[in-house]
């Protein structure tokens, strides 16, 4: 007989309804589910696909709630939230919340994951058989990543950063798991672990792998005096009393730049659709 535990998918069945639950079993042991979690009526003696977890005690219990994430599988898991010390909490398919621990996660705080980010994880029971989320390893990425083909060059993937290193981004594609390296140099900031970004491939490699950048394309890039200028606007709101018309004493004192530099980087925001103008304000669009 095998045995029972947390994180497995097994097929039940059913001995009885006892108050609010329903007792299933493997011929061994029997296992509670909450009737609140029967979609469709149950009749003793059929079987029952459920997933199995440890409640705070420690118990065995039961879920129809088929996870997409199991042990020894991995997935993206919704975060759910983030808790100083604890770690991140995320979403597998189940009532059930897991959480990622702290040690597994970013040293620097502001990299940790956000409600809404999304981790690559598999799940794992510790010692007391409670189910845990545990972020894939490179090892893991080498066996599953979906080699690429020379026609991703210079296209843009939406992907999620698994890890994190000081010399740059490790990151798979949503959609495909393509992998993806960013060097740092080729970042403004380093991205939180989990979070959608929109990567431009610079090279795809013989092994299928890929570079990326996180950097606009050359004639997308806009000016210092443009990215000023823009940082200020979402600043104050996105609007501001500043604009073509405005004086050159004005625009030096606000901006420390000549109204010739200033006026030109209005121009290449506005060709960029960044910015309208309207009456004497500047707005964000």
């Amino acid at each position: 007989m095998i045995e029972l535990t947390a994180g497995d998918v097994v097929s039940l069945t059913v001995v009885k309804e006892e108050g609010s639950k329903w007792l299933l079993t493997n011929g061994a042991k029997e296992i509670s589910l909450n009737a609140s979690e029967v979609l469709e009526p149950l009749t003793v003696g059929e079987k029952v696909e459920v997933f199995l977890y440890t409640d705070r005690r420690g118990e065995l219990h039961a879920t129809t709630a088929i996870p997409t994430i199991r042990k020894e599988q991995y997935g993206w898991a919704r975060v759910l939230r983030a808790v100083k010390h604890e770690g991140a909490y995320v979403d597998i398919g189940t009532s059930r919340e897991v959480l990622v621990r702290a040690e597994d996660l970013p040293k620097l705080e502001e990299l940790w994951p956000q409600a809404g980010d999304h981790l690559y994880i598999t799940l794992k029971p510790d010692r007391n058989g409670s189910l845990y989320g545990r972020l894939i390893t490179e090892e893991k990425v080498a066996d599953l990543y979906e080699g690429a083909l020379e026609d991703q060059f210079n296209k843009n993937i939406i992907a999620r950063p698994y890890r994190l290193l000081p010399v740059g981004t490790f990151l798979l594609g949503v959609e495909q798991p393509f992998r993806i390296f960013v060097h740092e140099s080729e970042r403004k900031a380093e991205p939180r672990l989990g979070q959608d970004i929109s990567v431009r491939i610079i090279d795809v490699k013989e092994d299928g792998s890929m570079n990326g950048s996180l950097l606009p394309r050359k004639h997308e890039r806009l000016s210092d005096d443009a990215e000023q200028i823009l940082a200020y606007l979402q600043d104050v709101g996105g609007r501001m009393p500043f604009g073509d018309k405005s004086s050159p004493d004005e625009i030096k004192d606000m901006f420390n730049m000549s109204k010739a530099s200033f006026k030109r980087a209005l121009g290449t925001l506005m060709k960029a659709r960044k910015i309208t103008q309207k009456d004497g304000w500047t707005e964000i669009v």
